[in-house]
């Protein structure tokens, strides 16, 4: 089948979704997917109050058919773990860090193996932030619609438009793959793609250690050494208490409360109560755990270093550094931030001698653009 018939055929399907709301339903659905070579994945979920997002819809699509699974009509998802773990199957998916993430939940595993279209696309030249709508106008050269990103996907009865809106975002993904795979391998770059989707899987089935939360809050490397320790050992509990209330953290404390907190250091609610917080309510709910929080390190003793930060002298390195990131990505026609981020070249100028580099650094871009980063670091020592 061509690309224009392709297209007219997946967009039908789209069209006229199967809709799964049973146990059965799903199972007969597993059973058709599991004779396709790919299968392209998409989820709907609303994440606002909760540390865990609420997943919506399952979508899925063999690039002729599109279903789309009602968890909450359907229940438990069992049956696509035969899917989703199934080795012989590709699962197509575009941007899926957090698709990623609501399907571990939900089913236990992540799909493996795994085509992200969207980091398929970088490899080819365009951006690595370019999302689904704009993917399918740039490879199919059509236009579809967006307007229902902000939907709640948790309300029922779905409505037509969310239906379609839900069919749209994965009827397509079994052709892009097709075109984006030829493309890769023109190049020789299928293997690129391959590395760097498993190393998607593995940090999705990593689970995120809460003792490192704190580096997610600005303003941290501005805190004295014991401010720190309070800050690290607060943003710990708040991460512990928001995951155990399904809640997400700023309706447990908000950064800015944290930070008060860690600067000031109450060693009492009266104290506490005082301090100007965006969130008072928090002293109410969490008062006595924040108090006893700030007292054990205290009590203790306990210090905390400062993160490294770039220096002044790091400027000509982190220049020289994204200069020829910049070089070999126009060389080579892909994003740069496919071979190494701003972010990522801070972490390898501010790495100690004598560890090892960062898993990114390795595989394919060792070659590429790791060594020469590497040599430009020897050099300004």
């Amino acid at each position: 089948m061509d690309n224009k018939n392709a297209i007219k055929v997946a967009l039908n399907a789209a069209e006229h979704p199967i809709m799964i709301e049973s146990a059965p339903q799903l199972e007969q659905a597993v059973t058709d997917l599991l004779g396709c070579d790919v299968v392209g994945i998409d989820t709907e979920f609303v994440r606002e109050r909760t540390w865990r997002a609420d997943l919506g819809l399952v979508q899925l699509s063999d690039g002729e058919r599109v279903w789309l699974v009602d968890p909450l009509s359907s229940g438990p998802l069992d049956p696509l773990l035969s899917l989703l773990d199934n080795r012989n199957i590709v699962k197509i998916l575009h941007a899926p860090s957090e698709d990623l993430d609501v399907l571990l939940y939900a089913t236990g595993v992540v799909p493996d193996p795994l085509f992200d279209t969207q980091i398929a696309c970088a490899m080819l030249g365009e951006s690595l932030q370019m999302g689904y709508h704009k993917t399918v106008e740039w490879l199919l050269g059509i236009a579809i619609d967006k307007g229902e990103t902000r939907s709640n996907w948790c309300h029922r009865p779905l409505r037509p438009a969310q239906v379609r809106y839900a069919a749209l975002d994965v009827c397509l993904l079994p052709l892009m793959q097709r075109i984006l795979m030829a493309r890769l391998e023109d190049l020789g770059r299928e293997s690129w793609l391959a590395e760097d989707c498993a190393r998607l899987l593995d940090k999705a089935r990593t689970p995120a250690d809460p003792e490192m939360s704190w580096k997610r809050l600005n303003g941290n490397g501005r805190l004295d050494a014991t401010s720190l320790a309070v800050l690290q050992a607060l943003a710990t509990w708040r991460d512990t208490e928001a995951e155990k209330r399904n809640l997400a953290r700023g309706f447990i404390v908000k950064d800015n409360d944290l930070m008060t907190i860690a600067n000031k250091k109450p060693a009492s609610l009266e104290a506490l109560s005082k301090l100007k917080l965006s969130y008072p309510k928090s002293v109410e709910q969490h008062g006595p755990a924040l108090v006893a929080t700030v007292a054990h390190v205290l009590k203790q003793g306990l210090k905390a270093e400062s993160p490294d930060t770039l220096q002044p002298e790091h400027r000509k390195l982190m220049s020289d550094m994204r200069h020829l990131v910049q070089k070999r990505a126009a060389e080579l026609s892909v994003d740069p931030a496919v071979l190494a981020s701003k972010r990522e070249l801070e972490g390898l100028i501010l790495l100690p001698e004598g560890e090892p580099l960062p898993e990114r650094y390795l595989g394919w871009r060792r070659a590429i653009i790791t060594n020469d980063l590497v040599a430009l670091k020897e050099a300004f020592k």
